[in-house]
């Protein structure tokens, strides 16, 4: 396929889950409406996000995969031909829990699931409390419209998860996150924190020549001392960004992909051809000390 049309689904999301479901579901209708062939919904989307505390009571928000979530948008997704990226807390076992993404194809049917490799653990994002590291590797996933590789918030910063996943014949990158500003912070620490997350995420288009969709929330959430910064965003394969959203608002976008434009990129820029993987053994270590 030339084409593939993106939808991102931008929102703020409260305590109720159902409501937040249901909004999602307008979103997943909207942009479906729009041409949308693959919408990517935010991290977390069923709930506030949870992670600014570390509460027992939280473990409560979690559920199986595939499981009532999947089954729901599993349904939106065959009565709008979409497929449907739906980030998830996921109930493993008892006492074992991961953030997880469920990729739903557009006939209805469920692909399978991607767990974050890569857990936070900073103040307001307290993962580690609640999340197992993914031991699923890296995935992608043969959908109707493209194959396409999912990662998650946190994984955005590691150009190691996004190379692989490109290596595994990803044609789109996906990241469902929730990132935010801390409301204390300067607006020049802010402008500098946001152009940093962008800016990583736009170099692994380049590196790979595959096009990246970033899909954030947007908000105060809790005691309000963080602010979601949306800023979702779209870029192709030479990272030029192709839609951005803004900072403070729900929004509902399609995007347009051209799909031929990689093998475009990846010829005049043939950065896989040049890999030397003779000598990029050292990257599994820690770190390189001089002994």
């Amino acid at each position: 396929m030339s084409n593939v049309k993106v939808g991102l689904v931008q929102m703020s999301c409260t305590n109720d889950a159902s409501q937040n479901i249901q909004k999602a579901i307008r979103g997943i209708q909207n942009a479906a409406n729009d041409g949308a062939q693959i919408v990517c919904l935010q991290e977390l989307f069923t709930s506030l996000y949870f992670c600014d505390v570390e509460d027992y009571e939280n473990f409560k928000l979690a559920e199986a995969i595939p499981g009532p979530s999947t089954e729901i948008l599993s349904k939106v997704a065959a009565e709008n031909n979409v497929v449907i990226i739906a980030s998830l807390f996921e109930k493993r076992a008892e006492g074992l829990y991961h953030n997880t993404t469920a990729v739903i194809d557009a006939d209805g049917s469920y692909l399978g699931k991607y767990r974050k490799m890569h857990i936070p653990d900073d103040p307001a994002f307290y993962e580690k409390f609640y999340f197992t590291p993914g031991d699923l590797g890296y995935k992608v996933f043969k959908t109707k419209f493209a194959k396409i590789g999912v990662l998650i918030c946190w994984d955005q910063w590691y150009p190691e998860a996004s190379r692989i996943t490109a290596l595994m014949g990803a044609e789109i990158l996906f990241y469902p996150t929730a990132i935010g500003w801390a409301t204390s912070q300067d607006e020049e620490t802010n402008k500098d924190q946001y152009n940093a997350w962008q800016i990583i995420q736009r170099s692994h288009a380049v590196a790979n020549g595959v096009p990246v969709v970033s899909v954030n929330r947007v908000g105060y959430e809790q005691d309000g001392a963080m602010k979601f910064w949306g800023g979702s965003f779209v870029a192709n394969g030479q990272g030029k960004v192709l839609y951005l959203a803004s900072h403070d608002q729900e929004e509902t976008q399609v995007v347009s992909i051209d799909m031929k434009q990689s093998n475009e990129f990846r010829i005049h820029w043939p950065f896989l051809r040049d890999r030397r993987i003779d000598s990029y053994q050292p990257i599994t270590k820690r770190y390189i000390d001089e002994d």
